[in-house]
């Protein structure tokens, strides 16, 4: 993503947020909209002249204001030799206001205009179409001619350059509502919007441009946008200095609790993560019968033996030995990787959450011990809201709690319809769905999965923009998990620690895919790549 020069924002906005930037800057600050449309025109012309400059161009409009930004586009195009011609997919009396008035310019220069339904292999041949067809405000499904079209488009591998956001992607969600156009880049205005990152919208729209139209700085920095992008510039500000005068006490001691028979890796993993993000002191609390096994494997980790029920898993006498050793030695503990689900890991969790005294990290099946598998029906069969079980336990917390679900343990934590279903809805709504969940349980959620999420109990929330699908690999989480525990042990605030892990979780993995590619990636590579991201990270 590129934001124009000069540009400091990485909020990124909804359809409905958008509209208000448009009211205020026209309303109040009194700059016409035909101006701003002249800019948007302008710097998407611009842009097309720098990708493709010695091709015919093509461009497709409808009939509101992202018509017009196109037409704008198309003049400037011209104006500079290029060969223009419009097609326009709406009827000539329903064009709006500044639409119609940048029509009858492009008209009287002599640019070839058309009011079409449908669009042929000679239309697009060796051109390069300009999409402006729809803009943010879309709201209803592509359907008929005109989903035709826009499949046709997507068949027939031409070129595009979408304006604002791809025809047919919802700017809210990235929901592909009914048909929609695939562009190779993407010129935006003011701020990104949520469908530039939430997939598949963010597949649709290409290389995103975020360009500068003059919309008042005061605006499009205002409080009131309570989403923003995780950059490198966000994060590097983030990553704890040391000085010289300083010992590894200084630097946290995390507890991880951990493992259980046949998934001692995960512990590990997590535990070699948090000490390459930074930790001073790092301890293993693991089943005692499985002790012989971490102690031949553990090199710079301590460890703490737990005790288990006979067969590997930790039994609910663990609970006084976790809470003791945290309150006496302890900064942070971390929980879940591979500890597996019983009663017994449901009771450690809700005596944990209840009683500890220090910040704690939630994952994988310490998330399922606090999540009921099948919720039960509630008044004619429907299910609704989060798990109360869930919020109910996570509300009593006396510290602050960072809880890192993958979207089929975030199913599990919401008792609406099957897992499944659920699923789908939280793919849909990735970021409404976290925010409301740390509404209401008052807990830092780290909702992972492409992209990631954080979320935080105020109302804000964060998209990250690192990582690759190479990183679907078990222990992956495993990694993250001992990341934001080091981060939060070495004081960083649980919303900090959380936007700090995630992203270097990411470039790791991104550094890693690039030795390693996406199929072979691993999650011990994530690690082995961590010291270079930070040194990276830290080159500022």
């Amino acid at each position: 993503m590129v934001y124009a020069d000069g540009a400091e924002t990485v909020k990124v906005i909804t359809a409905d947020e958008m509209r208000e930037i448009d009211r205020i800057s026209i309303e109040e600050y009194g700059i016409p909209g035909i101006v701003l449309m002249e800019r948007a025109g302008l710097a998407v012309a611009l842009k097309v002249k720098e990708f493709y400059p010695d091709k015919k161009i093509l461009v497709l409009c409808g009939g509101g204001n992202n018509g017009g930004d196109g037409l704008v586009a198309a003049r400037n195009l011209h104006n500079r030799g290029f060969k223009v011609s419009v097609l326009i997919f709406a009827k000539k009396n329903s064009l709006s206001p500044d639409c119609n008035a940048q029509y009858q310019i492009a008209k009287k220069i002599g640019i070839p205009v058309e009011f079409r339904k449908d669009l042929n292999e000679r239309d697009v041949h060796g051109a390069v179409l300009i999409d402006a067809v729809f803009g943010t405000g879309l709201s209803r499904p592509v359907k008929g001619s005109l989903a035709g079209v826009f499949a046709f488009i997507n068949d027939s591998d031409v070129p595009v350059v979408a304006v604002d956001i791809p025809s047919g992607i919802s700017s809210d969600t990235g929901e592909i509502l009914g048909e929609a156009i695939m562009a190779d880049y993407t010129v935006t205005f003011g701020l990104a919007k949520r469908g530039h990152l939430l997939y598949p919208g963010a597949e649709y729209t290409g290389r995103l441009f975020v360009e500068d139209i003059g919309f008042p700085a005061k605006i499009l920095a205002s409080e009131k946008i309570n989403v923003d992008m995780i950059d490198r510039e966000m994060v590097s500000g983030l990553i704890p200095l040391r000085p010289k005068y300083s010992h590894k006490g200084d630097y946290g001691h995390v507890l991880i609790v951990a493992g259980s028979r046949g998934k001692t890796g995960a512990a590990l993993m997590a535990a070699k993560a948090c000490l390459r993000s930074g930790s001073g002191l790092v301890t293993l609390a693991v089943p005692e019968s499985l002790m012989n096994i971490f102690q031949g494997r553990v090199t710079e980790e301590m460890t703490l033996p737990l005790p288990d029920d006979g067969s590997g898993v930790l039994s609910s006498k663990a609970i006084d030995v976790i809470l003791n050793f945290a309150a006496q030695k302890i900064d942070v503990i971390a929980i879940g990787p591979g500890i597996g689900v019983s009663n017994d890991t449901e009771k450690i969790m809700n005596e944990l959450i209840q009683k500890s005294t220090v910040p704690m990290v939630i994952d994988a099946d310490a998330i399922n011990s606090i999540a009921p598998p099948h919720p039960p029906l509630g008044k004619g069969g429907q299910r609704g809201g989060i798990s109360k079980g869930a919020i109910g336990l996570l509300r009593k917390a006396k510290s602050p709690i960072v809880i890192t679900p993958h979207p089929g343990e975030m199913a599990r934590l919401l008792s609406q319809e099957s897992e499944k279903e659920i699923k789908i809805k939280i793919e849909k709504d990735r970021i409404d769905t976290a925010m409301s969940f740390s509404k209401e349980t008052g807990t830092y959620l780290v909702l992972k999965g492409v992209p990631t999420i954080v979320t935080e109990p105020e109302g804000r929330a964060f998209i990250n923009t690192t990582g690759n699908p190479g990183m679907a690999t078990a222990g992956s989480g495993d990694v993250l998990t001992g990341m934001i525990a080091s981060l939060l042990g070495q004081s960083l605030n649980p919303v900090n620690a959380s936007l700090l892990g995630v992203y270097i979780h990411g470039f790791a993995g991104d550094m890693a895919a690039k030795g390693k590619g996406e199929h072979s990636l691993i999650a011990t590579d994530i690690i082995d790549s961590l010291p270079d991201a930070f040194v990276q990270l830290l080159d500022r």
